[in-house]
């Protein structure tokens, strides 16, 4: 998944505001619960405690049990970068408003691999709603495709 791949640019500032290592991983177990507790957002600069703020704000505010360890993190994660190309950015822009706004760096390639990865799996499912005459299930497939596409 492409969140697994998304890693917290300023994650060795952060070890030194909570005191203990933390992984550069931006949606492993460990930083997630750990900047949740044990970061005192008094100690960090302007810039990267806002952009921790917007990442909580986008991706940790799911009331599940298990949050943030229940997956909602990740798939608003892709979602995310889904939503971004559908309204024109490219992989190399998102992949720069990713590190600006939330300080996730990503590389562009990964990006790019991860939509084409989404056009083949909603082309799939594309065929499968058209072979089960679900015609608004592929319809709106299509459209996610011309999106992304475009």
């Amino acid at each position: 998944m492409i969140a697994d791949k998304a890693r917290f640019r300023a994650a060795r500032r952060l070890e030194r505001a909570a005191g203990f290592r933390l992984s550069d991983h931006a949606f492993s177990g460990a930083f997630l619960e750990s900047v949740g507790t044990a970061i005192n957002f008094e100690r960090l600069d302007r810039t990267l405690r806002t952009q921790l703020l917007a990442f909580f704000e986008e991706f940790l505010g799911c009331r599940c049990k298990d949050a943030p360890l229940c997956g909602c993190p990740e798939r608003r994660f892709a979602l995310h970068i889904i939503e971004l190309r559908e309204l024109g950015l490219d992989h190399r822009q998102i992949s720069a408003h990713l590190l600006d706004e939330f300080g996730i760096d990503l590389y562009p390639a990964d990006i790019l691999s991860y939509l084409e990865d989404s056009v083949h799996l909603l082309e799939s499912i594309r065929d499968i709603a058209e072979l089960q005459e679900r015609e608004k299930l592929a319809e709106n497939a299509y459209d996610h495709i011309r999106k992304i596409e475009h």
